[in-house]
């Protein structure tokens, strides 16, 4: 089933998710590798697909687990979460409709 993880930045996350985006994205890649990803990226603080120094709010990853737990496991697993750049994580099933 697919699950949706949604993510808020702490104050000042972005040093900490510069610090450690290639961890991070290297998780993302090994669910895209294995057909696993739906989609996966970041919101920006501002209205802008750069946005510089204001950083983000907060990052989405939808994908595809065998149980709402093991989803759960793996957001908690991330470098974002483990360094302070998030500072909140959600996990909810998703049906997929288009």
């Amino acid at each position: 089933m697919w699950y949706a993880i949604l993510a808020r930045d702490a104050p000042d996350a972005l040093d900490k998710r510069r610090a450690t985006r290639a961890a991070h994205l290297a998780r993302i890649e090994a669910l895209r590798a294995e057909g696993r990803l739906l989609t996966a990226g970041p919101f920006p603080a501002i209205d802008a697909p750069d946005p510089g120094p204001a950083g983000f709010s907060g990052s989405l990853v939808i994908a595809e687990f065998p149980s709402l737990e093991a989803a759960r496991t793996w957001a908690e697993a991330d470098p974002y979460l483990a360094a302070g750049a998030w500072c909140a994580v959600e996990v909810k099933p998703y049906k997929r409709v288009f």
